[in-house]
């Protein structure tokens, strides 16, 4: 048994083909074949079972499966390691950061590493979390930090640094609704006179939004301005009479609007790794920034 042969397996189990599995390895069908096979005599059962057009595992393939791609993570383990302990100081640190924490961390986390770390190569990624999670899972990124609220748990992702911030309104200062707070308030109807800007919301998001003003505030019906790059909508806010849901601390320099009632909102902002990956030598730069930056 070799872990070329365990490959095989993982790789024939997710297209269920052996055409398909050996032109995305590279293979001839037939060498694929012959590897299965192989595999299959030295276990003394058969893994997949001809089901119509498609190979299907059988209830012990399904389980010679499930401890091949932890000998396969393992050993992929162990080469970068080797990898990363060469590397010492260089190498590279590679972040998805959510529109939140990239606000917040993108830039002093360039800088650091600039002044201090010179050697290592630095990429920041932006976009969506399903996609920033994907990049993860696939080993193009080393980390996340994004809203551990917008996460789907899984047991594969290791969540470190969680902290939460609260999300407000926030305007520029002299703005009209400014003068709402000597009248009791600001209601969400008196918001909705304005343009509203937002990055992409969370369902939970979504859902507190609701809860506290209605139907109308659910994102998709109040958001008229909407970007993945938040200090954009800060600048936005801050020349007009926008009116921004954020974290508070992405724009110390707005007016928080004095909402009734309150939003009962915050965000859970944490750095998300692959549970049993050898971490980037870098990757404690990221966490001290994010644990001294990420605060109300």
């Amino acid at each position: 048994m070799t872990l070329v042969q365990l490959r095989h397996l993982i790789s024939l189990a997710a297209t269920g083909s052996f055409s398909a599995s050996a032109q995305a390895m590279h293979l001839t069908q037939p060498a694929l074949s012959r590897s299965i096979r192989a595999l299959e005599d030295e276990l003394g059962l058969p893994l997949f079972d001809r089901v119509g057009r498609r190979n299907e595992l059988t209830p012990f393939g399904k389980r010679v499966l499930e401890r091949s791609r932890h000998l396969v993570l393992d050993a992929d383990e162990l080469l970068d390691s080797s990898r990363l302990m060469g590397q010492a100081e260089g190498g590279e640190l590679r972040v998805g950061m959510g529109s939140g924490p990239g606000a917040m961390l993108m830039t002093p986390l360039l800088m650091r590493m600039a002044e201090r770390h010179p050697k290592v190569r630095v990429v920041v990624a932006r976009g969506h979390i399903d996609l920033l999670v994907q990049a993860l899972r696939a080993r193009t990124l080393d980390a996340l930090v994004v809203d551990a609220l917008s996460l789907k748990p899984a047991p594969d992702l290791k969540l470190d640094t969680v902290r939460e911030m609260r999300g407000v309104f926030m305007c520029r200062p002299g703005h009209p609704l400014l003068r709402r707070k000597r009248q009791g308030g600001v209601r969400f109807a008196d918001v909705q006179r304005y343009p509203i800007a937002s990055t992409p919301l969370s369902d939970q998001v979504a859902a507190a939004l609701v809860e506290a003003y209605g139907p109308q505030a659910h994102p998709s019906a109040c958001v008229t301005l909407q970007c993945e790059e938040l200090p954009s909508l800060v600048e936005v806010a801050r020349s007009s009479d926008a009116v921004l849901l954020a974290i508070r601390a992405s724009a110390p320099k707005l007016v928080e609007l004095d909402m009734r009632p309150a939003l009962e909102r915050v965000a859970r902002f944490a750095v998300v790794t692959l549970a049993r990956r050898t971490e980037a030598p870098a990757l404690p730069v990221l966490r001290e920034l994010a644990d001294s930056l990420l605060r109300d």
